[in-house]
């Protein structure tokens, strides 16, 4: 491991170089009520990046995650969250997801009583800002295939194709994944990494969070990794699949 990529004490990560940062995070601190979660994480994005967010258990990742997205809790008491410019760190989530920012659940949160097109009809504004349902269905023929069918009946992982579509269906500038293969049988593991690598080719920035540490550092092309509520590496993913050391300190893996 380098001191390029080793970041202590929560200190800001540089964007790879030459390219501009797009989202930049400027020392988060968020609480769940008098729980100290989120510790000064700092850390810029470039546009078309797709970032894995790693850790053990309890180390902030889904925390973080939901502090990007403006979700209610935990409450963010300290920080800056910049998309192109604007000040995300002072919208609600309503208005970071208008404005592009996008999270998908761990949970998926499917609406019960609708179809699969109900439920993607629902992402869209009007005028739609996010990508209509013939290409929405190009890119997932399944859901085409089950386009009538109620979206809470759906198999695992067809809920989190559903889920990932539906951020689509929006004006989609930043995905946050939240564990997309939690639960998942091996087999629809690998249909849900194919989602995520066509996203990564469209050059959608993206953040992951995910358990599977080297399925995510695979798909990814960044990595950053929290301990304790703050970013202790900054820097390729090809650093921490290369670095039994580093895995094995802060990923056990």
């Amino acid at each position: 491991m380098t001191a390029e990529t080793i970041v202590r004490d929560g200190a800001i990560g540089a964007a790879p170089s030459g390219q501009a940062s797009f989202f930049s995070v400027r020392d988060l601190h968020a609480y769940y009520g008098e729980s100290y979660i989120v510790q000064g994480v700092s850390f810029e994005v470039a546009e078309g990046d797709v970032v894995a967010l790693l850790g053990r258990n309890g180390a902030g990742k889904t925390s973080t995650l939901r502090t990007l997205a403006r979700a209610r809790d935990p409450e963010l008491r300290r920080g800056e969250i910049w998309l192109n410019g604007e000040a995300v760190h002072k919208l609600r989530d309503f208005e970071a997801a208008r404005l592009g920012v996008q999270l998908v659940q761990e949970d998926r949160r499917i609406i019960p009583g609708l179809t699969v097109e109900e439920n993607l009809l629902l992402a869209q504004v009007a005028p739609p800002a996010g990508w209509p349902l013939e290409r929405i269905y190009e890119h997932f023929p399944r859901l085409a295939e089950r386009r009538r069918q109620e979206g809470v009946t759906l198999s695992g992982g067809e809920q989190q194709m559903l889920a990932v579509a539906r951020a689509l269906a929006r004006d989609l500038k930043l995905l946050l994944l939240d564990e997309p293969y939690e639960g998942l049988a091996p087999v629809i593991v690998r249909e849900i990494e194919g989602i995520v690598g066509e996203i990564k080719n469209l050059g959608i920035t993206t953040i992951i969070v995910e358990q599977n540490a080297v399925a995510a550092l695979e798909l990814a092309n960044r990595a950053l990794i929290l301990d304790m509520g703050h970013v202790v590496f900054d820097g390729p993913a090809r650093a921490v699949l290369d670095d039994a050391e580093l895995r094995n300190e802060y990923l056990a893996i």
